[in-house]
């Protein structure tokens, strides 16, 4: 994984869950791709889910789509989780433990992370920190298509 500073891509992903805290629920997660002045968006939901699985699956989501080898990709996310284990490269830690984390139980999402971090190799990427759910439009547009995620997860 590298830094960038000049992206010639920008993504904004997001994800949400509504029930979080209850066995039965939905979760959507959202992305929004900038490029070159163009602006694509996609979106998608599931059930019994968390919040924490929907923020990592739309980055998954957004890279599979449109990740590219040679085209650099900043990232920007609510999702302290996502950039703080990017940018702080706990992923080498859990990888080095067995995937366990410094309670030595088992690392949550690890399915996920491994989908992450394959993609994440192979791209020119980095990761930025944005508040959440303060006006920025690209955040709180991928926090909508997170929304309507949730409203279509099951369909």
């Amino acid at each position: 994984m590298k830094q960038n500073s000049d992206a010639g891509m920008v993504i904004d992903t997001d994800g949400a869950c509504a029930g979080n805290q209850f066995q039965q629920n939905a979760g959507g997660w959202g992305a929004v791709m900038r490029k070159n002045g163009q602006v694509k968006e996609i979106c998608g939901g599931e059930k019994n889910t968390t919040n924490q699985r929907m923020e990592i699956l739309a980055c998954i989501r957004a890279l599979e789509t449109w990740g590219r080898p040679g085209v650099k990709v900043e990232l920007r996310s609510d999702s302290a989780y996502l950039v703080n284990c990017m940018n702080q490269k706990w992923f080498q830690r859990w990888r080095r433990n067995g995937w366990l984390n410094a309670k030595r139980q088992p690392v949550e999402n690890r399915d996920l992370w491994e989908r992450l971090l394959a993609l994440v190799e192979l791209l020119d990427i980095s990761f930025v920190k944005v508040p959440g759910h303060s006006g920025d439009k690209w955040n709180e547009r991928a926090d909508a298509l997170a929304r309507q995620g949730i409203a279509n997860a099951g369909d």
